[in-house]
């Protein structure tokens, strides 16, 4: 066994999450100053309606106005009244568990340690390569348009009739309407008007990255995912249990996203920063780890086009606010990604920063 625990790197099919060790490895183990807290304090997270979003009058002008509070301080906010079944919300994640426990030959055939491949099944960040391994596997795949990059039924299952891009699909379809709606009413909230992105924004990117967390023996050495903020305008999260902490920028600490059933989380990403010229900070966030059940979340990841370039609004721009970003597209994070190691602390935000 001695042998069996300290290899350099785990490879895609044969992790140490993926064989239920009871062990974390050492180059799964992140340094104290990273790992997770067991009693970490839970997040005051905005509760946005959407119903008063959908309003006419006095009334949706103080719901947008809200909306912009909760962009501005934090970043982060749950979505109710979103307009998206709960059974959508049950069998989007029954889905996602279901293909986690498909036999591990099953998930091979998605298996890509490369970033720009469309569909693919990994572990960690970048299985192999990275200086830390994290305690997740993932399925990612681009949603839109969804039947263009819908895998083949039988190229996937033997024994096993999987639907998770058939019922999953419902999800996505929802989910990116509701993405489109929210991010016209936070470009809104900046006191510019939607029409000035909404071309670009109906054409763009959604990815679908579908994690999972198994048990981790000792949940407070590992992550599931290291501290980062996403490439996106807009990110909306489905999770089975609770899990996310965000990272209070106030104190400096991470507090956990409490549980409300029905509800979505939603943050701002790097590419609203861009174009709110840092009015609207991306959130920076991480995955932890418990020792008990497996967790699934389904983050939907929404942005302009592969190579439409995000840039900063020339109504936010003046002799007292200078232009502080430069402009980037979906492809350029996928080149930052491809040759870089989030897990050391670099940012993609970082590199667009004038």
């Amino acid at each position: 066994m001695s042998g069996d625990k300290n290899p350099s790197s785990f490879t895609i099919g044969n992790t140490a999450q993926e064989k239920g060790l009871d062990y974390v490895p050492e180059c799964y183990v992140v340094s104290s100053s990273k790992s997770s807290s067991s009693g970490t304090e839970k997040a005051r997270i905005p509760t946005i309606d959407m119903s008063r979003l959908r309003m006419n009058g006095n009334k949706r002008s103080i719901a947008i106005e809200e909306l912009g509070e909760a962009c501005r301080h934090g970043g982060f906010f749950q979505v109710v009244n979103h307009g998206i079944s709960q059974s959508i919300l049950d069998e989007a994640l029954a889905m996602a568990f279901g293909f986690f426990d498909l036999p591990s030959e099953k998930k091979l055939k998605f298996k890509s340690n490369d970033v720009y491949n469309p569909v693919r099944y990994g572990t960690s960040l970048k299985d192999g390569a990275d200086k830390v391994q994290f305690w997740r596997v993932f399925l990612k795949h681009y949603a839109h348009p969804l039947d263009a990059w819908t895998p083949k039924p039988s190229s996937i299952q033997v024994g096993y009739q999987l639907c998770i891009w058939e019922k999953m699909g419902k999800y996505c379809a929802q989910v990116r309407n509701l993405a489109l709606e929210l991010m016209g009413m936070i470009i809104e909230s900046l006191g510019i008007s939607p029409n000035r992105l909404t071309p670009k924004m109906d054409r763009g990117m959604q990815v679908m990255a579908v994690n999972c967390y198994p048990p981790c023996p000792k949940p407070e050495m590992a992550l599931g995912l290291p501290p980062h903020s996403d490439y996106t305008c807009l990110t909306i999260i489905l999770q089975s249990s609770t899990g996310l902490e965000i990272l209070d920028t106030d104190d400096g600490n991470w507090k956990m996203v409490p549980e409300l059933r029905g509800a979505l989380q939603v943050h701002i990403g790097d590419h609203f920063e861009v174009m709110s010229n840092g009015v609207y900070k991306s959130v920076v966030h991480r995955a932890t780890l418990n020792n008990e059940k497996t967790r699934v979340s389904i983050a939907s990841l929404h942005s302009l086009g592969m190579d439409d370039k995000m840039e900063t609004a020339n109504e936010l721009i003046d002799e007292q606010n200078l232009k502080r970003y430069k402009e980037s597209s979906f492809r350029d994070f996928l080149d930052f990604l491809a040759n870089n190691d989030i897990a050391d602390g670099k940012h993609f935000i970082d590199t667009l920063k004038i």
